[in-house]
């Protein structure tokens, strides 16, 4: 009876060690689980995003177990696609992904000699046109790492401003970090300063405005101080 109840007990622990390793082989190793490219779904391309590019990196993917899929590869490897500011993944159980891209969008074109360089609001760039898009504001600021401060706050100039008075803007010029000029498209122009208090800048911006319709320059760098002519 001894003897009995051992083999029971070895037959039971041989059972279950082999359920387990089938258990990790269709986990690990089985064609089960593994990326139908025809199951991912990508969205957030946005205007700048080449997504046969980032179908062709996922696409290398293809048949690898979703247990085995290394994320962290893959996203690097995405965020190397130009115009792709972040990604995020998510396993789709049992043989898809989620890619979940967010794209650089141009806010403003740079001159580049006869061109223009499409920058997004971090003041990457994102594409090159022979014009300026209609509407877009220009940012005239040198390209190059000398000039990437004083981009960057006119960057950040624009993107502080509300959606009706940005919509007024024509030009963005700034010479250093700390000489943010905007010019509207009635021929005003704010000089902002720098990019610091920005809320504040614009709600005086926008009483000078209502208090001194006929001014030409408003400016507000000094917002306890500010100066209209």
């Amino acid at each position: 009876m001894h003897r009995h109840r051992l083999r029971r007990t070895a037959w039971a622990w041989a059972a279950a060690v082999a359920a387990v390793a089938g258990l990790a082989w269709a986990a690990f190793f089985s064609p089960l689980f593994g990326l139908d490219p025809a199951r991912v779904e990508i969205s957030g391309q946005g205007s700048t995003v080449d997504v046969a590019q980032v179908e062709q990196l996922v696409r290398a993917e293809a048949g690898v177990p979703l247990t085995r899929l290394d994320t962290v590869a893959l996203r690097e490897q995405l965020l190397g696609v130009d115009g792709v500011k972040d990604v995020a993944l998510a396993r789709g159980w049992p043989d898809g992904l989620v890619v979940r891209l967010t794209a650089r969008e141009p806010v403003a074109a740079v001159p580049d000699g006869e061109r223009f360089a499409l920058v997004d609001d971090e003041g990457v760039r994102v594409g090159t046109l022979d014009a300026a898009p209609e509407g877009m504001p220009v940012v005239d600021v040198p390209l190059g790492e000398d000039a990437a401060p004083a981009l960057r706050s006119a960057l950040h100039v624009l993107a502080g401003l509300p959606d009706d008075l940005r919509a007024e803007v024509r030009k963005v010029a700034a010479d250093t970090q700390d000489d943010v000029r905007v010019a509207l498209r009635s021929g005003l122009e704010v000089r902002w300063g720098d990019d610091s208090r920005m809320p504040l800048k614009v709600r005086v911006v926008q009483s000078l405005r209502g208090a001194a319709p006929d001014a030409r320059v408003l400016d507000v760098s000094s917002p306890e101080l500010p100066v209209t002519r």
